[in-house]
């Protein structure tokens, strides 16, 4: 009796079970939202960057990497260049922006700001 009984426990479970394994559902193909501003920097070269923000208060190098550092009234913008491979030229992959007291600022407002800049601070 003792078999019937476990068997009648667990039948209803039995019904929750489903198969997976023929059936997968596509997952969406996921692309990155880029924020409205970014576009002005984001893949530039250096030289679209000094055209584009006039001449960075520092310009760091580091073997094939190199950081230019913009800054306004407003914020400090760090614009990490590297090559996509060996030999070409180097563009932007990464932007850290911040306010002059150190705190969090958008990227793109910083961006925006430095555009406004004039005489370079």
């Amino acid at each position: 009796m003792k078999p019937v009984a476990a068997f009648l426990l667990l039948a209803p479970l039995a019904a929750c079970a489903t198969d997976t394994a023929g059936t997968q559902t596509a997952r969406p193909v996921l692309a990155p939202i880029p924020q409205a501003g970014l576009q002005t920097v984001m893949g530039q070269d250096a030289a679209a960057l000094v055209r584009g923000f006039g001449t960075p208060d520092a310009d760091v190098r580091e073997g094939t990497a190199r950081k230019l550092q913009f800054s306004s009234a407003i914020c400090i913008m760090d614009a990490y260049l590297y090559p996509a491979k060996t030999g070409a030229e180097p563009r932007v992959t990464w932007v850290d922006t911040r306010q002059r007291d150190g705190s969090a600022i958008d990227r793109a407002s910083c961006v925006a700001a430095l555009s406004r800049r004039t005489g370079g601070k």
